[in-house]
């Protein structure tokens, strides 16, 4: 009885743990997150979320003064994004930012479609301007369907259409050694698939931005 009751104290209390741990990152301002995610909390935080792109971007966090540097040129890069597709949701995560194209910010996709519309290459403009602005940083973009089809060929087009953005944005003059495309298929859905409205949102690409090893460099030159 004893042993039972001591596993489910410590089960509570991992749950505990990561809950205060998760708010806490979530609670900070963005320099703070630039300051005091370091590399091996990063890392833990990042295989509990499960490698998308918040824990991707955790788990790359720099931490420390540098970090911190990092985190305040983030946050110009991310309200000169907002700014460029007030649709988008734009968030700073660790020293990085996610972005999640979808129905508001015209970067979507029809059923069984990689091509991008008008729309969408408006809004892929907008924010390649962004991108030329502030060349030191890694774009990992990811692609995601919704349920329609076989999950093989989800996982296809959803690297199509993650392709689509990259290749867009290339032409537009983003260099293609910033870029890292993964393809998740139907795997990681936002919304109900059981929905037409919630399938045309999981109909989307996400992209990540974090430091390159410029940006990372230079940051603990100034820091030191």
């Amino acid at each position: 009885m004893k042993k039972s009751t001591s596993i489910l104290i410590a089960i509570a209390l991992m749950f505990s743990l990561s809950f205060v741990s998760c708010n806490a990152i979530k609670n900070a301002n963005s320099t703070q997150k630039g300051a005091g995610v370091g590399v091996a909390g990063g890392a833990l935080i990042g295989g509990l979320i499960g490698g998308n792109i918040t824990g991707a971007l955790i788990g790359a966090a720099v931490g420390g003064a540098a970090g911190g540097l990092i985190g305040n040129s983030m946050d110009k890069q991310a309200d000169k994004i907002e700014e460029a597709l007030p649709g988008a949701e734009v968030k700073r995560v660790g020293e990085g930012i996610q972005v999640v194209f979808d129905e508001n910010s015209g970067v979507t996709f029809a059923t069984n479609k990689a091509e991008l519309t008008t729309k969408a290459k408006e809004n892929l403009d907008a924010i390649a301007d962004v991108f030329l602005e502030f060349p030191d940083t890694n774009l990992l973009v990811e692609g995601h369907t919704d349920s329609t089809g076989s999950e093989d060929y989800n996982m296809t087009l959803s690297e199509k259409r993650a392709q689509s953005v990259v290749s867009y944005l290339q032409n537009k003059g983003v260099t293609s050694n910033r870029f890292e495309v993964t393809a998740y298929g139907e795997t990681r859905p936002r919304f109900d698939n059981t929905t037409e409205e919630g399938r045309s949102k999981n109909r989307r690409v996400e992209i990540g931005v974090s430091a390159n090893k410029d940006m990372i460099e230079d940051a603990k030159a100034q820091a030191n």
